[in-house]
């Protein structure tokens, strides 16, 4: 897979497993801003988009059904304006991927080590997916330039 540019600046979330939080900020980036970003994600290891970021996205009116996990690895990684850590254990395990105009670290909770009933674990991706898209909106907001 191949990510082509072009004259919209791209930017890549990464996250471990590609199958929560980078995925959903891929979604709320693509809804939002999709005609002024080319948007994508991957992770360092590949597993499976997580049912419960799919149904969340979904109450949100955004289907990442489609979606799946990718690698570092599977993209060509040469030419991203931004690239988007948004865990910690991609930030430290990632090679450097260097980014033309930022690259920027955004932590955001693993809602998939959340424990209690599946209501509850469901609840922990709503609330990363809400923390998700206001850091966008504040992040991306295409009448200002995204900050590094």
């Amino acid at each position: 897979m191949s990510a082509t540019h072009g004259e919209k600046p791209s930017v890549i979330f990464i996250c471990t497993h590609n199958s929560a939080r980078s995925q959903m900020a891929e979604g709320l980036l693509r809804k939002r801003w999709g005609d002024q970003y080319e948007v994508f994600s991957a992770g360092t290891e590949r597993t499976h988009v997580r049912p419960q970021a799919i149904r969340a996205m979904e109450e949100v009116g955004i289907d990442i059904s489609d979606h799946f996990s990718k690698t570092v690895d599977d993209l060509n990684m040469n030419g991203f304006d931004y690239v988007v850590t948004v865990c910690d254990n991609a930030r430290e395990n990632c090679p450097y991927l260097p980014a033309r105009q930022a690259n920027i670290h955004q932590r955001f909770e693993d809602p998939s080590s959340a424990q209690g009933t599946e209501e509850e674990k469901l609840q922990a991706f709503r609330n990363v997916r809400d923390q998700i898209d206001d850091w966008i909106q504040r992040q991306f907001d295409p009448k200002k330039q995204p900050a590094g």
